[in-house]
């Protein structure tokens, strides 16, 4: 059976990704910091997932937290790091920046890095993570967000080239959703915007293909092409 743990699975693309393996017979370690959340899906798939509450933000407990689910799976071959959070800030609010920092730039480079070891240790393993087409461009009304996303789009391809340069058979697989119907989706309109369960049979198809960098849906590559060809003097007035 193989074994897997999500990172950030209380709700939205973890929640429906969680859902989705456990259909495809896989048991599934859940973290996230809402502990009655993981339990009620504990309880509704009993013996297929584990849950162990965490906050991506607490760095001292990471390693300690995921060391303990994956003894409790009873090994580790897929971690999919799904803990994001944004804000539109326009004001600048520097404890609102500083949030969003902590949780997917700090959290999710100490729980990468953990996985990335670990996956070194053992020989093998694959690392997935939600980042988004966001991260292509800055934006005025949230920066820390697009910034972080860019953060995470560069390190995945790091940690890609780190794990080329082992004999480790290591993939890592960076997923760039656009718009998808969960809390995160904010402000007035937006397009093209995917129900959370189409976007987790998505990620999976992409997950079983071992593919390096996917669009969440595949039209948003399209959008990551204007984006990073159009002069900022266009961009400045979207």
């Amino acid at each position: 059976m193989i074994k897997a743990i999500i990172i950030g699975a209380t709700s939205g693309i973890g929640k429906s990704l969680a859902e989705k393996l456990v259909i495809e017979g896989y048991l599934v370690g859940i973290t996230g910091r809402r502990e009655e959340m993981l339990k009620i899906l504990e309880e509704n798939h009993i013996g297929k997932i584990l849950s162990m509450k965490m906050d991506v933000q607490d760095l001292s407990s990471i390693e300690s937290i995921c060391n303990e689910l994956v003894i409790k799976l009873g090994g580790l071959d897929l971690l999919i790091i799904s803990a994001g959070i944004g804000e539109e800030n326009k004001l600048l609010d520097f404890s609102i920046e500083n949030n969003v920092i902590k949780t997917n730039v700090q959290g999710f480079t100490c729980v990468a890095d953990w996985g990335m070891n670990y996956f070194k240790k053992q020989g093998h393993g694959h690392l997935v993570n939600i980042s988004s087409v966001a991260g292509i461009r800055g934006n005025g009304l949230a920066p820390s967000y697009n910034s972080s996303k860019a953060y995470q789009i560069n390190y995945l391809e790091g940690l890609r080239l780190n794990a080329s340069k082992s004999n480790s058979s290591i993939h890592v697989t960076d997923v760039r959703p656009g718009f998808v119907h969960t809390a995160m989706a904010k402000g007035d309109g937006l397009f093209w915007v995917s129900p959370v369960e189409k976007a987790a049979e998505q990620i999976y198809a992409a997950i079983k293909r071992k593919k390096k960098v996917v669009y969440i849906s595949k039209r948003w590559r399209l959008i990551s092409y204007i984006l990073k060809a159009i002069p900022y003097s266009i961009l400045k007035k979207l």
